[in-house]
């Protein structure tokens, strides 16, 4: 278990179950993209009268390197990409880490709902959830590496003393969504990544 504090607590009333997305969303890059608009479509072909839910995970980590942004701020990224792309029916909500991987689903139910289906590119991810009874769609996932969180963090670190916006839009453009980054540009989301200390950690 973690000494973290549990922020935030759990709902009172969890969601229903629903389709499931757990990610940490450090920034939404386009590997979550790919992720959440397969769950979207996945969604809306088998189980259309069900909420998408989307978990942001790692709501009660410092903010650091590794945690840049908020979950109240991450939620904010996606809410901005969910209007991008006109999905509607989504719950957000987020997730305090406990380490503890055999007890994280039935901790997890606790803000996303009890079982329903998740859509997952993470193998461990798929196979817990397996194993606590549910329906669990397991994507592949191309240029894995690429979209490691790590990665992009790492890349938007290095823009983040740069002030022409262009040039940012050009380089992260790549690997974050537009309608993510143009957020994090008018809302001065990059700059504090240059005083979070050198280097990434290839986790997220």
């Amino acid at each position: 278990m973690t000494d973290l504090d549990l922020v935030p607590e759990p709902p009172k009333s969890p969601p229903k179950p629903g389709v499931v997305v757990l990610g940490r969303f450090q920034p939404l890059h386009l590997g979550h993209e790919y992720m959440l608009e397969s769950a979207a479509k996945w969604r809306d072909e088998n189980i259309p009268n069900a909420n998408l839910i989307i978990a942001i995970g790692s709501s009660n980590r410092p903010q650091n390197l590794l945690n840049p942004w908020s979950h109240e701020e991450r939620a904010e990224m996606i809410q901005f990409w969910l209007k991008s792309k006109s999905i509607e029916d989504v719950q957000i909500c987020s997730i305090p880490d406990i380490e503890d991987p055999p007890n994280w689903v039935k901790h997890a139910s606790q803000y996303h709902g009890s079982a329903g289906a998740i859509v997952t590119t993470d193998l461990s991810t798929s196979e817990l959830y397996s194993a606590a009874g549910w329906q669990v769609v397991l994507l592949p996932l191309d240029q894995r590496e690429r979209f490691e969180g790590w990665r992009v963090r790492e890349t938007a670190r290095m823009l983040s003393t740069i002030g022409d916006e262009a040039a940012i839009r050009e380089v992260l453009g790549t690997l974050v969504p537009m309608a993510v980054l143009n957020h994090l540009i008018e809302s001065n989301g990059l700059h504090r990544l240059a005083f979070m200390g050198e280097g990434g950690e290839p986790v997220g």
